[in-house]
């Protein structure tokens, strides 16, 4: 059992590499030139990470988000952050960027891992986020489109993506 343990980390940590900077390499590209970019390593306050993980029935991939803040000079313009969510078995990497009152303004599917569900990587059906907040209603199969062939990988995404959202407005502050 331990060896196995020891082989999906070293899996999962070669999965992931690259992710990061994927994610940065997609922020840059969304803004273009003229905005500074700038990363942290965001560790989730427990009492707000149980809070979200209970009203979304959905657990946080880790305890702790990397969150870019963009800049225009010196004023803060967006943030974007990089969570992941189960879909039918492995993890999907997305990236959601707000702009300052915790709107989304875009969201990308950074990694996606299964053979089945893909569609959820298409910018048409992404788009639908698009000037979303906390107050919004996510409610999968209503207000975001589900996909055939897609549930359950929709379905997850649309979920990280309401935690996410809701999250940020939380922590806006602190950003």
């Amino acid at each position: 059992m331990v060896r196995f343990i020891i082989i999906y980390l070293l899996l999962l940590s070669t999965v992931c590499a690259g992710i990061k900077e994927e994610a940065e390499k997609t922020v840059k590209s969304f803004f273009g030139s003229g905005f500074k970019v700038e990363m942290i390593k965001y560790d989730i306050p427990d009492d707000i990470k149980t809070r979200l993980e209970n009203k979304y029935r959905q657990k946080f991939f880790r305890d702790n988000l990397y969150i870019w803040k963009i800049y225009r000079g010196d004023t803060l313009r967006a943030v974007a952050a990089l969570d992941n969510v189960y879909g039918k078995s492995l993890p999907i990497t997305f990236l959601v960027v707000f702009d300052t009152q915790a709107k989304v303004i875009n969201a990308e599917i950074i990694k996606y891992r299964e053979s089945y569900g893909g569609a959820v990587k298409e910018k048409v059906w992404l788009q639908q986020f698009r000037g979303k907040d906390a107050s919004s209603s996510f409610e999968f199969g209503k207000e975001i489109n589900s996909i055939s062939g897609a549930t359950i990988s929709a379905g997850s995404v649309t979920k990280g993506i309401a935690k996410l959202t809701e999250l940020i407005n939380i922590i806006k502050s602190d950003l």
